[in-house]
């Protein structure tokens, strides 16, 4: 019997976890958890009724309480998809104010194991790729593969930037991106540790297919000594 394979990719604000992480797992037919989605999620459900708090405010054990109570992971094809008071809203936890609130939520130990916990849930039932923050150091140390994407600052700014402007972004707008993300790596450093026995991508000069080859060659070999284990 094949067992459930975990491969855990972690990595800096605007490395690219989600999107490689999603192309992996299309690419190897397995589940894809985003566990920033739920930091994100827990984030979108407290605000709709704190909007006028300042995040510094917010009493952890309410958050906590909200998130319980109106966040939850519902699966779809190839994902497990946050829904926020019964309904999807992957756009609303993916806007500005979530965004400028999240790495606050984020540094709050309960929520951390709230997320954690969903997470585990996930992975010990399904061929998952897991990506967001110590994953493979924390959450997940038993992963069968685990990766680290690194990429240069102004890289990872004008990448973002691409994404969000949909077009070619000016060296201004880069080098003020660039100073967010330096700031944010900062702020969420004590969230993003790297494993020991993880494998290092630098992707500052990769497309993202050729990261997702990277990763999905090393995917298959230890799939394939899964595979060899279980039929010993």
């Amino acid at each position: 019997m094949t067992r459930h394979v975990v491969i855990a990719i972690d990595g800096p604000a605007a490395s690219g976890k989600s999107s490689t992480a999603i192309r992996v797992a299309q690419r190897l037919g397995f589940r894809h958890v985003d566990s920033g989605a739920l930091y994100r999620a827990a984030t979108a459900a407290y605000l709709r009724e704190s909007r006028e708090r300042d995040v510094s405010d917010w009493p952890e054990a309410e958050v906590l309480g909200t998130a319980r109570n109106r966040v939850r992971l519902e699966p779809s094809e190839r994902s497990f998809v946050p829904y926020v008071d019964g309904a999807a809203a992957d756009e609303e936890i993916r806007g500005p104010e979530v965004t400028k609130r999240v790495s606050a939520v984020a540094s709050m130990p309960g929520i951390r194991s709230w997320v954690n916990e969903q997470v585990r849930a996930m992975a010990a039932s399904h061929s998952v790729v897991v990506d967001g923050r110590d994953i493979g150091s924390t959450v997940l140390p038993g992963a069968n593969l685990k990766i680290f994407l690194v990429a240069d600052p102004w890289e990872r700014a004008r990448r973002r930037l691409l994404q969000s402007l949909k077009r070619e972004p000016t060296a201004p707008e880069i080098a003020e991106e660039t100073d967010r993300l330096v700031h944010r790596d900062a702020s969420d450093a004590q969230q993003s540790g790297q494993a020991t026995d993880a494998v290092v991508l630098d992707t500052t000069h990769l497309t993202q297919s050729e990261q997702v080859d990277r990763i999905v060659a090393l995917a298959n070999v230890v799939t394939q000594r899964t595979d060899d284990t279980s039929r010993s």
